[in-house]
């Protein structure tokens, strides 16, 4: 007995379980802040590309049936990557497929929820970015991180200090700021754009971003199946949801000019960055959370602001500087105070 006891706590073997969970702790914040950076700079060049193709003259394809080639190439990818975990067997993959979906419809009924809501968002980002410089898009889109964390308290408990509550008053003024800029009316009509309509869309789309945002966090952290199978389930739903979306919405234009009319390689390039883009923020939720997921694709505001006024010729008002400097303090204060309490509960 004495001997077992001195073997397991040998100093070699204390040694090597130290050095495992030093691995798996720093293995942890690979995925966690590795997945944050790539979806910063993701929602930088969706947006930006989005918005060219959205605003150049041309024949303009339709949204709705972006949305669903968007869905299709994740579920394309999700099945990929089952397949590749449950070992390269098609028997084990269908059956694994079987087990988790085809036999869990009420399961699938929940993941129902959020995909309708997916693709209600994403139809009206592309309405919005039709409306909204990518500059001024970027800022508004924000207020996701205020509905996200109201929606956070509300459904999953989670607690926010009185200075993370301040980052997003914060927050909310820098957007209102922004918003509230003249506009050049001679420029919308020439564009053809909305400033009231693209606000409206974002507006909802924040809403919906927060609540399905956190309505999948829950499913997420709540059950055994992988981020790729929850995928599947979404993605599946979202192309039959987008399917009909469509047909209400462009079924007239659909018939007339059919599903691929207006698509070239930037529209291409479009779909396949966002389709990446929705994995990510999977991976974002189940390895971080949503309130920090969103602070960090905050960030892009900076590289859009430059971007724009290069590309789109995009002025830069004193007001819009100090709008979007309010959302970048508010970035500042709360990723500060989330590693405070983070450190605090998890002392080195």
């Amino acid at each position: 007995m004495s001997e077992d006891k001195n073997e397991d706590t040998s100093p070699e073997l204390i040694f090597e379980k130290t050095s495992e969970n030093t691995n798996m702790r720093e293995s942890s914040y690979l995925y966690k802040y590795g997945s944050l950076v790539l979806l910063c700079l993701q929602n930088v060049v969706v947006i930006l590309v989005m918005r060219h193709t959205r605003s150049r003259p041309g024949d303009m394809y339709l949204s709705s049936t972006a949305v669903i080639m968007t869905e299709i190439l994740k579920l394309i990818t999700s099945l990929v990557i089952v397949f590749c975990q449950e070992g390269r067997s098609l028997s084990r993959f269908l059956q694994h497929l079987n087990e988790n979906i085809t036999q869990k419809p009420v399961d699938c009924l929940k993941i129902s929820i959020p995909s309708f809501i997916y693709v209600l968002q994403n139809n009206l980002l592309y309405l919005a970015v039709s409306n909204l410089d990518a500059a001024t898009f970027q800022v508004s889109y924000q207020l996701k991180l205020l509905a996200t964390a109201l929606f956070s308290v509300i459904m999953l408990k989670k607690p926010l200090s009185r200075m993370q509550w301040c980052s997003l008053v914060i927050l909310f003024i820098g957007v209102s700021i922004v918003q509230f800029q003249p506009h050049d009316p001679s420029k919308s009509e020439a564009t053809n754009q909305s400033p009231a309509l693209g606000m409206i869309a974002v507006l909802a789309s924040c809403l919906m971003s927060g609540f399905a945002g956190v309505y999948f966090e829950k499913i997420l952290k709540g059950t055994v199946q992988s981020i790729w199978l929850r995928n599947i389930q979404l993605a599946s739903i979202g192309i039959v949801l987008g399917i009909l979306t469509m047909l209400i919405n462009d079924g007239k234009v659909l018939y007339e000019k059919g599903f691929f009319f207006g698509y070239d390689g930037l529209v291409w390039f479009v779909i396949c960055v966002q389709s990446f883009g929705g994995l990510m923020v999977a991976m974002v939720v189940k390895y971080a959370d949503n309130i920090l997921k969103g602070f960090a694709t905050s960030s892009a505001i900076i590289i859009s602001c430059i971007t724009s006024m290069i590309l789109f010729d995009f002025q830069l008002s004193l007001q819009f500087s100090i709008g979007a400097s309010f959302v970048m303090l508010s970035l500042y204060i709360y990723n500060r105070y989330t590693i405070k309490i983070i450190s605090n509960k998890h002392p080195a």
